[in-house]
């Protein structure tokens, strides 16, 4: 029986934040150090970060200016050991 390979997929990361001065994305997929993850912001305020992922689920969260927040526009989102939400992606 062939074993077949996971493809890899890319996911581009986004959030409207125009008056944020730094935007970071945290999560499983990097052991939630945001310091690994900074995004670029556009000239119409939009941040945003591709990142190539394994298939499967990741829980993550942006990081604005010191304020975590939950991904706006994902619907799909679970609560965290520290009683808020984080978003949730699965590939």
């Amino acid at each position: 029986m062939a074993i077949k390979k996971c493809s890899k997929k890319r996911v581009v990361f986004k959030i409207s934040a125009p008056t944020a001065n730094d935007v970071r994305l945290a999560g499983d997929f990097n052991s939630w150090d945001a310091s690994s993850s900074s995004l670029k912001k556009s000239k119409d305020g939009v941040w945003a970060r591709d990142l190539t992922l394994n298939p499967g689920r990741y829980e993550y969260k942006y990081l604005i200016d010191g304020q975590w927040q939950r991904d706006p526009l994902n619907n799909l989102f679970t609560v965290n050991t520290f009683g808020s939400e984080n978003s949730v992606i699965e590939l």
